[in-house]
């Protein structure tokens, strides 16, 4: 029986999209965008190819940003005069990075039915295969894309104990975890989750300085959709941390046993471990 019922009037469906394979698109979201009377869409021509692989003829209009304010009140009095109404985003859920509170919110003070259609998800995808504790965290979307206020945001967040979850742009990727690793730790375990469910999909994780060194390696992963999923704080990392920080400094003017004996003494931090960021620090 389909989800639409003739009897309930005006209903705004919230349906989640594939994140890149197209084969996750579930049964119940085709149903649904097949029976509703419009598709508030990102992007139409990119949704265009999403409906026609799977026969979806339903009219479509631009929702976005730019006029998301200006169209939602047009949107509302349809969904009060009986209409029914699908919103998608270019991938996953809608309103995660992407459009659609100001509707949303709309709807709810008017008292229309609002229906989610779950499915994919990038930063829970990510979670779930990161290998980070997930019985809490915090999704904080795009960080700044000026350095000075992604640092500060940063600092914000370096005593936060739950597992962080960002969306990054390819072309700041690098900028991003340099700042990350500076501020939150290089001792911190952190997760690349890269094109997921896509050809290229990359899900590598590792220390913080771990990951910084392979991508320096690899600079072909700095590209298309990104989501990076960092360990929260506890006290382990205040003190290796430390103990990094020290050995960076005496780096710049000793040899590395005579760095490596000299941070032991310094911070009491353990010799072999010492000497194994004094190794990655050497290759970089």
């Amino acid at each position: 029986m389909s989800d639409i019922d003739a009897k309930n009037k005006g209903v705004l469906y919230v349906v989640a999209t594939p994140i890149g394979n197209l084969d996750d698109m579930t049964p119940r979201a085709i149903e649904t965008l097949r029976e509703v009377d419009l598709i508030l869409a990102e992007d139409t021509r990119h949704s265009g190819k999403l409906l026609k692989k799977f026969s979806i003829t339903s009219r479509m209009k631009a929702f976005h940003d730019h006029n998301e304010r200006k169209i939602s009140t047009e949107l509302i009095e349809r969904l009060k005069g009986g209409e029914k109404i699908a919103l998608i985003s270019d991938a996953g859920t809608p309103l995660v990075s992407d459009p659609g509170y100001y509707l949303i919110n709309s709807a709810q003070q008017e008292g229309i039915r609002i229906v989610p259609i779950p499915g994919p998800c990038a930063l829970i995808a990510a979670l779930s295969a990161s290998g980070l504790p997930s019985d809490k965290f915090t999704f904080h979307g795009f960080l700044p894309s000026r350095t000075k206020a992604r640092q500060k945001k940063l600092q914000e967040l370096k005593s936060e104990t739950g597992t962080q979850i960002f969306y990054e742009a390819p072309h700041r990727l690098k900028d991003t975890l340099d700042d990350i690793k500076d501020i939150l730790g290089s001792a911190r375990m952190a997760c690349m989750a890269r094109e997921l469910t896509k050809r290229y999909e990359t899900i590598r994780t590792g220390t913080l300085i771990d990951l910084t060194h392979w991508l320096s390696e690899n600079p072909e992963q700095c590209r298309g959709e990104i989501v990076l999923v960092v360990e929260g704080h506890h006290e382990k990392h205040t003190e290796e941390g430390e103990d990094q920080r020290v050995l960076e400094v005496l780096l710049e003017y000793l040899p590395p046993s005579q760095a490596v004996a000299a941070a032991v003494k310094l911070t009491g931090g353990k010799k072999n471990q010492l000497y194994r960021m004094a190794q990655k620090k050497s290759q970089e």
